[in-house]
């Protein structure tokens, strides 16, 4: 009996490590954002990230600070290169001078995870000529340094690509965006290094109250709201994510994956916006992760919330300013439980290769 309870106890540790290290399982990852003047040094942050066992950050520009604080911390990063900087690395030389300065300097004591070349550039503006050959010059940088399979070069979307979103089955870019975007999905699909894409149900809610309930948007619906070929939805945030893989597949990409660089929900400065219902969007997201979308099930989602902090120095309307899970002192805005939260719990039924359609019944 007692060498059963030793075998059953040493069962129970190994699967609390796998289920830590399981690649089905998500790890949450938080935007630091810097467009504030009242923020804690970078030392602090990265220091704030570990007692809340955050570990994995989405770093907007390769700042210095950030990057010598984040040596040996074992957080992975996106790393952003920023909009106006994509011009310059369009030139190859630029981009390989930019990947060994802020790239493998730092490697491995930074624990870089992607690049992502832009940031929602609009297909229209006078930079979008610049992605694609920015993102293959900076591709080109990481695979001369030797590190292509450990660091993939993408780009971050928003989803006002998407021309038709409803039902999720029919969704399909823009016709005006695909000669921009093919090429770059393309090279992604070639390079097997997924999309980033930024979705958030909190502004397709705000615009459209009318036909899009706040039950659906937060993840509290009791029911589906929307069945599509057999498929129940019961919440916006699967289909909208839904649409993006059913367009990607229409552009002939259908086995690309998919990484949500930034989700949130603000606690102020408009329509529908609260700190309750920022609390509730952020806890359900990060346990919904785990579970998959209708239409991939139980293939956990590796998701970003945005952002660390209310950074009083973004531009827009006020409610831009009130995005952050902690207020600048550092203290919670929420009460989060990041890392998967309930994935330590290996008896529970949320942690199976499979799960029911109707999701958080």
């Amino acid at each position: 009996m007692a060498i059963f309870s030793s075998s059953m106890a040493a069962m129970l540790i190994l699967g609390l490590l796998t289920a830590n290290l399981d690649p089905t399982v998500a790890q949450i990852g938080v935007c630091y954002g810097m467009l504030g003047n009242n923020l804690p040094n970078a030392r602090e942050v990265i220091n704030l990230y570990k007692s809340n066992n955050i570990k994995r950050m989405r770093l907007y520009d390769p700042n210095q600070q950030a990057l010598q604080a984040l040596r040996g911390s074992n957080i992975e990063v996106i790393l952003g290169v920023p909009n106006d900087q994509l011009q310059n690395l369009a030139n190859p030389s630029k981009a390989q001078s930019w990947v060994r300065s802020n790239v493998v300097a730092y490697w491995p004591s930074v624990r870089f995870r992607y690049i992502a070349v832009g940031n929602e550039v609009p297909p229209s503006s006078s930079l979008a000529r610049f992605v694609l050959p920015a993102l293959v010059n900076v591709f080109n940088a990481v695979r001369s340094a030797g590190l292509e399979s450990q660091i993939k070069v993408s780009i971050a979307i928003d989803m006002t690509l998407i021309g038709v979103s409803y039902p999720p089955s029919a969704g399909a870019f823009r016709g005006d965006v695909r000669s921009y975007l093919d090429p770059i999905i393309g090279h992604l699909a070639w390079a097997r290094t997924p999309l980033l894409a930024n979705i958030y149900t909190y502004f397709s809610y705000s615009g459209n109250p009318r036909d899009i309930s706040l039950p659906y948007a937060l993840f509290t619906s009791p029911s589906p709201i929307v069945w599509d070929q057999g498929r129940g939805y019961q919440n916006l945030f699967d289909a909208m994510l839904d649409s993006l893989y059913s367009a990607l597949e229409k552009a002939g990409q259908g086995g690309l994956e998919v990484v949500v660089s930034e989700s949130g929900w603000p606690s102020a400065g408009g329509f529908g916006t609260s700190v309750d219902n920022a609390a509730t969007y952020l806890s359900n997201l990060i346990k919904h992760v785990q579970k998959g979308t209708p239409k991939r099930p139980g293939k956990a989602i590796e998701t970003y919330l945005f952002a660390l902090f209310d950074e009083n120095q973004k531009s827009g309307p006020e409610l831009e300013r009130h995005f952050g899970l902690f207020l600048p002192n550092k203290q919670p805005k929420y009460q989060l439980r990041f890392g998967g939260g309930r994935h330590w719990d290996i008896a529970s039924k949320e942690y199976n290769a499979t799960f029911p359609l109707k999701y958080d019944m």
